[in-house]
């Protein structure tokens, strides 16, 4: 059971790192950084918004509109946060 804790921290761990790549990358693309027609960036962009857009999507339909701020990432971590520590503070359920 141990190694069930260790496999549900890594992927929270994992989704936590593709928020904030998704994050970090929106802003440079948004400032013309980054240029989605170049190929390794457009498809690291797309395969990012494959994978995270199922989790944003329910938050966004709850969300109200913000003009144009997406807070869905924010939600999204701080759920992922309350998730892990619901997992650590239930540690001893796991052995």
């Amino acid at each position: 059971m141990t190694s069930l804790f260790q496999i549900l921290m890594l992927l929270l761990g994992i989704a936590r790192f593709f928020i904030f790549a998704h994050f970090i990358m929106s802003w440079l693309i948004s400032f013309n950084v980054l240029n989605v027609r170049q190929p390794f960036v457009g498809q690291v962009w797309y395969t990012l918004q494959r994978i995270l857009e199922p989790l944003y999507a329910p938050i966004r339909r709850v969300l109200p509109q913000m003009g144009g701020i997406d807070l869905a990432p924010i939600v999204a971590l701080i759920a992922i946060e309350i998730i892990r520590i619901l997992l650590i503070n239930n540690i001893a359920l796991f052995y």
